[in-house]
């Protein structure tokens, strides 16, 4: 619980008003909950939202400690009253996630809350699964990311453990992580792997192709199968073999199948004719294939999960089968 006095300045303000501003990291609608469940007393008793602050008036609060601190990157879950998760998994150690199409994983330079690891924290925050008081280091954090534009599974790990372990297996790569597409034009042969070395260019975040060694480059192997064709447009199914920045997205473009709204790699014409603003990608399959011990997550192992529903397969391919995970257990 905390205390303030109305001084001089702040008399006149209405409640609601006068929380806004000294207490910026609640959020509204959460603000107005508290004024109504009497969690925001004046003089001692609960007050409407409208009321109007007089000098010498004495408020409690009784509210979290966190919502007090300095508004930062690190506290800005708090600022989310209700947060929009799509989880297809979750226990006491990870939470499996299908974030949509245009939103970012982590902050980036426009400084918007609105990323998926903000909400993340603000849904365990906000059902008591994640203390922050209580922890001296650990905050629950992402073991993979996609790109904005990118929809499908992200994993987050709940403990220290799970993402120790998780980023342990990523590296060891037993998991099978597979993408649809939608690209334009179609791959001779249908089925096979695309193998190039991919450059990066940090400035212009965009990577470069060769097919010869170059200095910073990194082998990228992508295996791929042709799953449907229609009106100039391929269904593909890819699997990374390695995990590189705009691997699928690159790979494709070289190969003359650039996906389908990509604004980096794409055809813009193309893009435009189908009044498409967002690469149609989806990382739509999961499935872990543990080889070795994975602790507090061991009970993981060779199950499966996948996207129930993918926008840009049924809006270009809606009769089309979609092929189930090879030696793995969809789980519930």
């Amino acid at each position: 619980m905390r205390e303030f006095t109305i001084g001089k300045n702040d008399a006149g303000q209405r409640l609601d008003r006068w929380l806004a501003k000294s207490v910026p990291l609640l959020p509204a609608p959460l603000a107005q909950k508290y004024i109504r469940l009497k969690r925001v007393k004046c003089n001692g008793r609960g007050a409407k939202r409208d009321t109007r602050l007089e000098q010498g008036d004495l408020l409690q609060l009784y509210i979290n400690d966190e919502f007090f601190d300095a508004p930062n990157e690190s506290n800005a879950y708090l600022t989310i009253a209700h947060p929009k998760l799509d989880i297809l998994y979750e226990d006491e150690h990870l939470l499996l996630v299908n974030k949509s199409a245009g939103q970012v994983v982590h902050a980036d330079e426009s400084g918007s809350p609105n990323t998926l690891i903000n909400h993340i924290l603000a849904y365990l925050f906000q059902k008591g699964a994640y203390r922050p008081r209580e922890e001296n280091a650990f905050v629950p954090a992402l073991c993979n990311r996609i790109d904005r534009n990118t929809s499908g599974i992200v994993i987050a790990a709940k403990t220290a453990e799970a993402l120790r372990v998780m980023n342990q297996k990523i590296r060891d790569r037993e998991m099978e992580k597979r993408y649809l597409c939608v690209a334009v034009g179609s791959l001779q042969p249908e089925s096979g792997t695309l193998r190039c070395i991919l450059l990066r260019d940090e400035k212009r975040k965009q990577v470069s192709v060769y097919h010869k060694a170059v200095p910073g480059g990194r082998s990228a192997v992508t295996l791929y199968r042709t799953l449907a064709q229609r009106d100039g447009l391929s269904l593909i199914e890819c699997e990374l073999v390695t995990g590189r920045t705009h691997q699928i997205r690159a790979s494709l473009a070289d190969a003359g199948c650039p996906l389908l709204g990509d604004g980096k790699y794409g055809n813009e014409r193309i893009n435009r004719l189908y009044h498409r603003r967002q690469q149609a990608l989806c990382s739509w399959s999961l499935t872990f294939r543990f080889t070795t011990d994975a602790g507090a997550l061991n009970h993981l192992n060779g199950k499966s999960w996948q996207v129930p529903c993918v926008d840009f397969v049924q809006e270009y391919f809606p009769d089309a089968a979609l092929p189930p995970v090879p030696g793995g257990e969809v789980a519930d």
